[in-house]
């Protein structure tokens, strides 16, 4: 009898000893677990780094040489972590039996949803960058119109192989669209300026095309972009130099830039207003007076401002806001245009929805105490009727090649 309590004894102490043995081993095993976990979140991170860096500056997508081999070390840490970590628990599993079948469950859980949500981000990119940002359907597109008459008023895109440029063109941002267009001509050689919204940022930074007979145009580069939202860039000649005025409504000002390399690069030059969010701001000099078109608020006011020096200092006219409560004609549309003593501005109509069409003004007295305008015929100069603008067209940006022709570049959605 003591010798089988004496056998069962042993077989308890020699049972007691692989349990501390088995324990020892786990802890071991969890070791190799933290490294395993190590080696998958190095690879992880690295394959998610060179993934998504061009994402998070708000750069287009371009896999280059470093981040393909960024992406092929990254993936293969991420295998080897995963699969080695895999291994261990299935010999724990294998050993201790039904005791770790709920870790083991959580934990693979876990892996699981790690490894679907890269494979996931992975494939939110491509399909974002494949599909979306080279799909034209539903964006802003910039075509160009010519005047069927000497003035700029009666424009068509017949003849012409519209759109011109779309988001698609853009080379250098993720572009999900392009819109409010400005025309330059200078030296034989048509320039447009742009806005061109970034997919990820949702910011508008503000693009460059160039055009030899500004009827086929090449895109250039993004000439200006802020950490803020940038749109409707009004550009204009003044004494041989160049400026322009884009929106900047999220400052909640008016900001002048010139240009320190024409087309190429712009320096902010000066705040000229500021305290409302002031919205497609459009210059022109006239009389020896400079003239400022801006919109205002949610109500749809247009104001305007004058001064007699292009810096300021800038006095806001007595018959402002010139209109208040008018989605039709209040917001600016494009470039004021000067020609044959007649003034001429044009406003986008987002009435019933926004910009489906634009209108166009006479100016018939502007001066530091009036002002007053006369409506151009009972239809829109701008209304879509083609395959790539039949949803809106809010912007003209018309210029005078010669005495008999007008060209005007145009956007539509």
């Amino acid at each position: 009898m003591r010798y089988v309590e004496s056998l069962q004894g042993a077989k308890c102490e020699k049972t007691n000893n692989n349990h501390a043995h088995n324990v020892f081993n786990i802890k071991q095993m969890n070791k190799k677990e933290y490294i395993y976990i190590i080696i998958f979140s190095i690879g992880a991170l690295t394959l998610t780094s060179f993934l998504l860096h061009d994402h998070i500056q708000g750069e287009i997508i371009k896999f280059g040489f470093i981040d393909k081999v960024g992406i092929l070390v990254g993936s293969i840490f991420t295998v080897i972590g995963l699969i080695l970590f895999i291994f261990d628990r299935y010999k724990i599993f294998g050993k201790e039996g039904i005791l770790y079948t709920k870790k083991n469950f959580l934990e693979g859980l876990l892996v699981i949803i790690l490894v679907t949500s890269l494979a996931g981000g992975a494939g939110f990119i491509y399909y974002h960058y494949n599909y979306t940002l080279t799909t034209p359907k539903g964006q802003w597109s910039i075509g160009i119109y010519i005047s069927s008459s000497h003035e700029p008023f009666n424009f068509t895109g017949e003849n012409v192989n519209n759109p011109v440029l779309t988001a698609n063109d853009v080379t250098d941002s993720p572009a999900i669209h392009i819109a409010d267009p400005f025309l330059i001509h200078e030296n034989d050689t048509f320039y447009m300026f742009f806005e061109v919204v970034n997919f990820y940022t949702d910011r508008g930074d503000i693009g460059l095309a160039i055009s030899n007979n500004g009827l086929n145009w090449s895109y250039s580069q993004i000439v200006l972009k802020e950490p803020f939202h940038l749109s409707y860039p009004c550009v204009f000649k003044f004494k041989n130099e160049y400026y322009m005025i884009p929106e900047t409504a999220r400052t909640n000002s008016i900001r002048l830039y010139k240009a320190i390399d024409f087309p190429y690069c712009w320096l902010y030059l000066k705040t000229l207003l500021k305290g409302r969010n002031f919205t497609d701001n459009t210059i022109f000099y006239y009389n020896n007076t400079w003239w400022l078109f801006t919109l205002t608020g949610h109500n749809y006011s247009l104001r305007l401002y004058y001064s007699d020096n292009l810096l300021g200092p800038w006095t806001e006219h007595p018959k402002s806001p010139i209109l208040k409560d008018d989605a039709n004609f209040a917001r600016p549309g494009g470039n004021v245009i000067v020609y044959d003593n007649r003034i001429v501005r044009y406003t986008q109509d987002n009435d019933p929805y926004y910009g489906n069409q634009v209108w166009a003004f006479e100016i018939t007295i502007i001066t530091k105490k009036n002002y007053e305008e006369n409506r151009i015929g009972n239809r829109p100069i701008l209304k879509g009727f083609d395959y790539w603008n039949t949803r809106g067209m809010h912007h003209i940006s018309p210029l005078q090649v010669n005495d008999n022709r007008w060209i005007a570049s145009v956007d539509g959605y």
